[in-house]
């Protein structure tokens, strides 16, 4: 199957952003209804990573309340402005967490989808108590086994799963994956689909602007999309 290719410009300005998410939300809703889905089982994910506050307050002016952030330095230098403006916004980690910034990530976000460790899932369950705030947690599965990427072997998800809910009182809403860019994505899809239908957990958060159509066809609830939605990022300076 050819992979899925965005149109998108290196330099959106604010009205393109808009257009650009309001034709992902038409090509999820078209590829979740070819999956005999509804579009709304498919929550878009707006990867807002490296793009400043007044590329994202469109969107938020536009209706959409979903955001994902790859660091917590970052996330902390614009959402809090934006969330006591719009304070209904969801906003997802969707990049490594490091132990010594557990604290400052319960605080800002509401979703981590990257646990992929016992001692990273003890350290949530801790700061979630000392916080009193209850946030959704996703494991990162390393389906294609890379070394330079975070996740736990899927060998050891299973064993993962059991430990956040019996140990840590944590109960996954899904699990996330990040395919190998080389590599067909279906069989990751699919590999990620069994570790959560064996374990009982709903959520699927696979899928980014080169392949989401395909994910949201085996079966995604959350698709991370960011250059489809905001153009590709800016160069590091």
């Amino acid at each position: 199957m050819a992979e899925f290719s965005p149109a998108v410009s290196p330099s959106l300005d604010h009205a393109d952003v808009v257009a650009q998410w309001r034709q992902v939300r038409a090509e999820l809703a078209e590829a979740a209804q070819a999956a005999g889905r509804r579009a709304e089982e498919v929550a878009l994910v707006a990867v807002s990573k490296t793009h400043p506050a007044e590329r994202i307050r469109p969107l938020l002016e536009a209706g959409h309340r979903l955001f994902g952030e790859n660091r917590v330095q970052e996330a902390a230098e614009k959402w809090p402005a934006l969330r006591a403006v719009w304070p209904d916004l969801r906003l997802h980690l969707i990049g490594p967490l490091q132990s010594n910034k557990v604290r400052e990530a319960v605080a800002l976000f509401d979703a981590i989808e990257t646990v992929d460790r016992e001692k990273l899932a003890r350290a949530l369950a801790e700061e979630m108590a000392r916080q009193g705030r209850r946030l959704e947690i996703f494991i990162q599965v390393n389906t294609g086994a890379e070394p330079q990427k975070a996740g736990v072997a899927p060998a050891g998800a299973d064993a993962l799963i059991a430990l956040c809910r019996q140990r840590y009182g944590l109960d996954p809403a899904g699990l996330m994956c990040i395919p190998p860019a080389a590599e067909d994505p279906a069989a990751h899809f699919a590999l990620l689909a069994a570790i959560a239908a064996r374990n009982g957990i709903a959520g699927l958060s696979m899928g980014m602007s080169g392949d989401y159509p395909q994910a949201i066809r085996q079966g995604a609830t959350h698709v991370r999309v960011g250059t489809a939605i905001f153009g590709r990022r800016p160069p590091p300076l």
